[in-house]
């Protein structure tokens, strides 16, 4: 009965009272909070890691709801919220999201996300967003985004203009470089490079000049060397601007027409843009520049002083000689200095008897240096100088104490003939120290010794992961029937390894043997614990069938991690409010770094960590290139070693400058524990390696790290406390 039928007035409350006695309208569901940022944060950083476009875990569908109650609103069903999606965060309605979720696109790196950030490249209303998916489809790499990111050159924002154009070379389809030729040109006709830009702008994105330099760098990239003196050189082949950028990108060419303007701004004022153009000289090896590098020898600045050591060595004039030999004299040079001199040395060409006297009793005399690097150094050189006298030399030379010397000694018997090399180089495949049997197998490779391929069949056996890689390095390079059996099995071997290389190795040298043999382990390998393997078997793959290798890049996904869950949701992780700052003290004083943990969160987790459990205390610093970098992080001391484990590229738009802090690679995604610092500009670097800080103090200790020196310990600062392991 309804309670609305016709009914007497004076009915009207007892029935009013009736129908308020009615159950109520069941209420509306609860609907779930929408996600905060921190939530979205650790989503993007989980799936970035697992290198997932989207979370591929089933969804558990919601159980079904009990039978409608007469008389009641049937239950509403909530369904459950969509899984994670980067791509589904491109459309989100803050721009710090879209522009976060597109860098998460890009590292992920699959041609799937190319689709979804072509709208938000071409129409995003913040141009911070539109820069980061042309940045985010340079990182994927795939030509497909070329036509869009030419287009972003155009756009009205400088900062898209650039982001594109350093997507375009990083795509590396030389097509583009007439394009980005032209933005750069107009960028310089418009006067916005009048004077040269300081070094406060190297470090920006978001104006012309920063556009400009992007450009430039793209081009060296795309070896657009005639775009590019279309636009920065004028009619004599001279610099419109003298800037650094221009001279490094002239170097990097290493194009005879760039001369003119290379010996011009070998005569800058800035440091960076003399020590690139001296750098280019001496590739260009050319006479003509000697007398402007020979007076060089006295710059007061150790990266242009440096180049000019070097060049003169690739030049090879002994008009060179004298002048090195005077260097090597002085006692107040720095010893860094000294070993490139030495180095130099050995590349002068003694014809007829010109080089001066007692240089060959010079590097006689370093032979017995306390410095291991320099010992080597010497015995190269001596090498190369005097052969006949160099032999006599190694008749009577006992083993060098050093681990590395010795090493580079087998390097050296590498180059000699097989008379001379052969005896000594099976002697030292006996060396105690594992660290010189890779050195020795590559000689004997090298060599083609009659035993080598035996040798290194026997090698690939070894306990040690660095000696079988060498030794199926040189399987790949003689090919013997008997490798892809012992490769195979090498493989297998190597799944015991807490190291990726060796098992890499193998497979690498099986692709050398062809699609045939190589595709069952390569298939096999897409599901290998580490991921490092996996990426480098669809690499492989890509070289021997091109449609095995696009299916398998979904195949060996999602990357296996050992990251955990509260690490992706740590506040600290996602969204940090506190630089975090570490120490590393030294032999030579203490370096300040400040972290990038917004840049590169997890690589920054990974590298506090270790340094809190006192992972890098006492570790040798094993590579010092002058005017390049200095890298450390190897317990092992040979440039081959890691913490167990691999982490993901966490690539970003910091650039490599002068003290910028970077995660060493063997290939993609193979960073661990090895990093360095770099002593100066490195474009080339820049979106390759993980940015994870920069030295705020203490540049000058790294400018006097030699190799060997080492690290105490490393000292966390966390806003609050200093932590470090004693």
């Amino acid at each position: 009965m309804t309670c609305w039928r016709a009914i007497p007035i004076a009915m009207v409350a007892l029935v009013g009272a009736a129908c308020a006695s009615a159950p109520p309208p069941a209420k509306g569901p609860q609907l779930p909070e929408p996600p905060s940022f921190q939530q979205k944060m650790a989503w993007m950083l989980r799936l970035e890691d697992q290198r997932l476009l989207k979370d591929n875990s089933p969804v558990v569908a919601p159980e079904p709801p009990p039978l409608p109650v007469k008389g009641q609103q049937p239950p509403v069903v909530v369904p459950p919220p969509p899984p994670p999606d980067l791509t589904r965060l491109l459309t989100d309605g803050e721009a710090r999201v879209r522009r976060r979720a597109a860098l998460a696109i890009g590292r992920v790196g699959l041609a799937d996300g190319i689709q979804p950030l072509l709208p938000i490249l071409a129409s995003d209303p913040e141009a911070e967003v539109r820069q980061m998916a042309a940045f985010a489809l340079g990182l994927i790499g795939d030509a497909r985004a070329k036509d869009a990111l030419l287009t972003a050159l155009g756009d009205q924002s400088p900062l898209v203009q650039g982001s594109a154009a350093e997507a375009l070379g990083l795509i590396g389809d030389a097509s583009a470089a007439d394009a980005v030729g032209r933005l750069v040109a107009q960028i310089v006709q418009s006067g916005a490079l009048t004077q040269p830009p300081g070094e406060d702008d190297d470090v920006r994105r978001d104006t012309p000049t920063a556009a400009a330099r992007l450009g430039i760098f793209a081009l060296v990239r795309l070896k657009g060397f005639t775009e590019l003196a279309s636009a920065v050189l004028d009619a004599n082949g001279q610099p419109r601007i003298h800037w650094w950028p221009i001279a490094y990108a002239l170097q990097r060419l290493e194009d005879k027409r760039a001369l003119p303007a290379l010996l011009t701004l070998a005569k800058d004022g800035n440091p960076y843009a003399r020590a690139f153009a001296v750098k280019g000289l001496g590739a260009l090896k050319d006479r003509s520049a000697l007398p402007l590098l020979l007076p060089l020898l006295t710059s007061g600045d150790r990266s242009v002083l440096v180049e000019t050591i070097r060049s003169l060595g690739k030049i090879g004039d002994p008009s060179a000689a004298a002048p090195l030999q005077k260097l090597l004299h002085d006692q107040s040079v720095d010893p860094i200095v000294k070993l490139e001199t030495v180095g130099a040395i050995g590349g002068i060409h003694p014809f007829a008897g010109a080089m001066p006297p007692g240089v060959v009793d010079d590097l006689l005399d370093l032979l017995t240096d306390s410095s291991p690097p320099l010992r080597a150094a010497a015995l190269r050189s001596l090498a190369a100088l005097d052969a006949d006298n160099f032999l006599v030399v190694l008749s009577g030379l006992d083993p060098d104490p050093h681990w590395s010397a010795r090493a580079s000694m087998a390097t050296l018997l590498g180059t000699l003939n097989q008379e001379v090399a052969l005896p000594r180089l099976n002697a030292m495949l006996g060396d105690q120290d594992q660290r010189v049997i890779p050195a020795v197998l590559g000689a004997l490779t090298r060599l083609k010794a009659p035993n080598a391929a035996a040798v290194l069949l026997e090698h690939l056996k070894a306990d040690d992961a660095v000696v079988r890689t060498a030794a199926a390095n040189g399987l790949a390079e003689l090919k013997p029937s008997e490798g892809p059996a012992a490769l195979s099995e090498a493989y297998t071997f190597g799944q015991r390894d807490t190291t990726y290389i060796a098992r890499a190795a193998a497979l690498s040298a099986l692709a050398k043997y062809g699609a045939a043999v190589a595709m069952p382990p390569l298939g096999t390998a897409l599901t290998d614990k580490d991921w490092a393997v996996r990426v480098r078997a669809v690499a492989l793959m890509r070289e021997l069938d091109r449609d095995a290798a696009d299916q398998a890049e979904t195949t060996i996904r999602p990357a296996p991690t050992t990251v955990t869950t509260a690490v992706y949701s740590n506040p600290g992780v996602t969204n940090p409010n506190v630089s975090l700052q570490v120490y590393i003290d030294t032999d030579r004083g203490t370096i300040q770094v400040e972290l990038a943990m917004l840049d590169a969160p997890l690589t920054v987790d990974s590298f506090i960590t270790l340094a809190r459990k006192g992972y890098f205390n006492g570790l040798s610093i094993h590579r010092v290139v002058p005017n390049f970098v200095v890298q450390d992080g190897d317990p092992r001391g040979d440039g081959e070693g890691g913490p167990g484990y691999t982490i993901r590229d966490e690539l970003n738009q910091r650039s490599y400058l002068r003290g910028t802090i970077g995660m060493a690679l063997d290939w993609r995604d193979t960073g661990g524990s090895q990093f360095f610092i770099t002593h100066s500009p490195q474009p080339h670097l820049d979106a390759k390696y993980t940015v994870f800080g920069r030295v705020v103090a203490g540049m000058d200790v790294v400018d006097k790290i030699q190799q060997w020196d080492v690290i105490r310990r490393i000292r966390v600062w966390d806003g609050q406390q200093m932590t470090h392991e004693r």
